[in-house]
This record gives structure tokens, C-alpha cells and sequence, in this order.
């Protein structure tokens, strides 16, 4: 079928699509970082280890558009029959929608399958394509007769095509640290840390205090840590690394979303994209967490996700060394100008992670529905505004 002077093609496989066709739209998105997360080695290996399939409520359809014989335009959208591993919440909505004896499952979700980082959604060759995408997704919704389309964590050219399209827009809250020093009086050029005491020791006095009272705690407790990039980790530690990152979720009566399959796929079709730390005690790896790291280019700023961890000790302030502070450090010592901590978590501006909005954009196909969650997105978007402006009052920075 066609719409304006697109053809629209469903795929059903990653196979089916190259991994050139799809990385050179996502390389040419403005709002493209560069990070793993969006990436056709990354989603494919979601797919393929039986992470994000079919039968753990993730149906995937590639929607793409074509001109001329040329891919114009691409989405991955996911029939979700539950609302796990999105991170903006809908549970309510879904409520609704089963008291008042209607379907709200299966949905239409545009994202990264259980991975919150802000960044392209809408692969596309130019602005009049992304608008195009859109209007297709909702075709496509309407066609299906699904209650609800939902885009996640997308970028601004996204958010600004589906606004043009008429979906209804959503503003959550993330903390994400910056490598910059607060500017000085008179100061003409941004400044980065120098060291991991630097950068502390621009905090207020109670901060300082907690963050060099916790890394006590865990030297006072004989752990040390190792970092290894890329290639240079093991086999062994990646083993390790699931052991922890599984154990995490047994201990609070979940599976793990994610497969040891699925890791060993990432670490050998996208290696440069990852850093793990292991932590010691005694001659035994007792902890680890892995860090996702963008590729960027000689004129782009590199940024640093936190995304996994997991210990198979407890040692009190051991999540925020290996969560936080080793990262940090590895950034200012690297040079990185940004760490995304991911979803949730005001705790984080006590380790000076800033206040980030990030933003996700709905359609509803039932009218009365539609009404009340724009209503229901308004009034929560003005408490989301409220709550930035009082975070951004409570500064982890000391006063000048």
C-alpha cells in the first residue's frame, strides 16, 4: 500500500532487514548518540535470544517506508500484551480500559525492549519521511484494531513528528551527571573535572560528606575494583557478570528479562560498546555492573549508561561504588561528557546526577479514552513541571 508517494512494507524479522539499511538511517537521525541501545546488533539479539519475542509479550513488526526502491523510513513497534519492561507507566490506563470491559491489550509500543535511554525511534531520511511513519503507525494501529500506540523515550525530531500527527505528548523524569564544572564568574569556555576529587569537592558540604563517607565504607571493607572495555572482557566476566545481574532479580522473585544468550550476542557483535566493573574481595569477584558506552565521533561528546548490576555479597554502599562512583571516575578519567543513570531514582542528585526530562508520545483509538488521558497528561505534566522547577532548587552543587 502506498501513502503519498511511500510504500509501506511490513517485516516481521531482523534478517529480513539489513543491519546496513537500518544503522544508516539510525547514524543519520539528529538526535542519534550513537549508544548501542537503538543499534540492528542490538535489537536483533533481543529477538533472537528469546529476550523480546512473541511468546515474552513482544511481537515485533517492522514498519518501514520505501521511495524509489530506497528505505525512506524504519520503526521497530512491538505488540506488547502486558506493559513490563517499558518504564513509562500505563498500568492505569490499562485498568480503565478492563473495568470498562475493553481491550487494552494488545497495544503498539515504540521502543528499546527494557531499556530506558532517551534517543531515536523514528529512523528516517528527513523530516517529511518521520511524519510519514508516524501517520503509517497509527494506520497500521487503526487496521489492527489495537486500543493504543506508545512511542518511549524518544528524541526530539521524533516528539516533534508526533506532535505534528496529533499524538498526545508525555514528559517523565530522568538524572543524568554532566562532566562540566559549574561555570565560574567571568569564565568564557565550559570546564571539565579533572579528577573524581575534583568534582566532589565542587558539592555542597553535606554531599561531599556522604559520597566520601560511603567510599570508606567500601574501601574500609577491603573491595577493590577492576574495569575492562570491549574485547578485553572475558568470557569469564561476562559469566560472572549474569550470575549477578540474575541474581538481582531472583532476589526480589523475578526472572531476568534478559538471556546470557542475549549478552554474549552484544559482546561479540557490538564489543566496543561496553565497560564492566568487577568488584574484589579477598581474591574473589564479588560484585559487577556494566556500563554502556555511545561511539562517538572526532567532533561528538562520548556518554557513558549505566544499565545493569548485581552482587552475590552485601557490603553496605557497594551499589552506589559500582553503580556510580567507579563510572564517574572512568568518565572523568576518559574524558566522557555525560553518564545516564536511567530510569527513576531522585536519590541520584545526591551523587549530582542532574534532573532530565525525557519525553514519549501516545495515540488512544477510543475517542472517550483519548479525552480523558490528554486531560489526565495535562495535569500531570504541570506536577512534572513543578517537580523539576523544586529539584532544580535543591542544587548538589555548592553555592558560589
Amino acid at each position: 500500500m502506498a501513502e503519498n508517494d511511500y510504500v509501506i512494507r511490513l517485516i516481521s524479522n531482523w534478517s529480513d532487514l539489513p543491519a546496513t539499511q537500518w544503522n544508516a538511517l539510525l547514524d543519520s537521525h539528529p538526535n542519534s548518540a550513537q549508544g548501542p541501545f537503538m543499534r540492528h546488533e542490538y535489537l536483533s539479539a533481543l529477538h533472537d535470544s528469546g529476550s523480546a519475542t512473541a511468546r515474552t509479550g513482544w511481537q515485533l513488526q517492522l514498519l518501514t517506508l520505501w521511495r524509489a526502491g530506497q528505505l525512506a523510513g524504519a520503526c521497530a513497534v512491538y505488540l506488547k500484551s502486558h506493559s513490563y519492561g517499558e518504564y513509562v507507566f500505563d498500568w492505569a490506563w490499562a485498568q480503565a480500559y478492563e473495568q470498562h470491559k475493553l481491550p487494552y491489550y494488545p497495544k503498539a509500543l515504540v521502543a528499546s525492549p527494557f531499556t530506558p535511554v532517551p534517543g531515536p525511534r523514528l529512523l528516517a531520511i528527513d523530516a517529511p519521511a518521520r511524519l510519514a511513519l508516524v501517520q503509517a503507525l497509527i494506520g497500521w494501529c487503526e487496521q489492527q484494531g489495537l486500543s493504543s500506540l506508545h512511542l518511549l523515550f524518544a528524541g526530539q525530531a521524533d516528539m516533534a513528528a508526533c506532535a505534528q500527527a496529533g499524538l498526545m505528548l508525555r514528559q517523565t523524569v530522568q538524572f543524568h551527571w554532566h562532566n562540566r564544572r559549574p561555570a565560574e564568574p567571568g569564565a568564557d569556555s565550559v570546564q571539565r573535572f579533572s579528577s573524581f576529587e575534583d568534582f566532589v569537592s565542587c558539592l555542597s558540604q553535606d554531599k561531599r560528606k556522604k559520597i566520601r563517607q560511603e567510599r570508606r565504607k567500601v574501601a574500609q571493607a577491603e573491595v577493590t575494583f577492576r574495569w575492562s572495555q570491549g574485547s578485553a572482557i572475558e568470557a569469564a566476566d561476562w559469566d560472572f557478570f549474569y550470575r549477578c545481574y540474575e541474581r538481582t532479580y531472583l532476589e526480589h522473585g523475578n526472572a531476568p528479562y534478559l538471556s546470557r544468550d542475549f549478552f554474549d550476542r552484544v559482546a561479540r557483535q557490538l564489543p566496543e560498546h561496553w565497560l564492566m566493573f568487577i568488584a574484589e574481595r579477598g581474591g574473589q569477584s564479588i560484585a559487577s555492573s556494566l556500563i554502556g558506552l555511545s561511539q562517538a565521533g572526532p567532533l561528538e561528546e562520548q556518554v557513558a549508561y549505566g544499565r545493569y548490576w548485581g552482587a552475590l555479597e552485601r557490603v553496605d554502599c557497594l551499589h552506589f561504588e559500582a553503580c556510580y562512583y567507579q563510572p564517574l571516575q572512568w568518565c572523568i578519567e576518559h574524558g566522557v561528557a555525560r553518564f545516564e543513570g536511567g530510569a527513576q531514582g531522585e536519590h541520584k542528585m545526591a551523587r549530582a546526577l542532574l534532573p532530565t526530562p525525557t519525553h514519549s508520545a501516545h495515540w488512544l483509538a477510543h475517542p472517550a479514552f483519548a479525552d480523558a488521558v490528554q486531560r489526565f497528561l495535562e495535569r500531570e505534566g504541570q506536577g512534572v513541571s513543578n517537580y523539576l522547577s523544586a529539584l532544580e532548587e535543591r542544587s548538589p552543587f555548592r553555592q558560589a
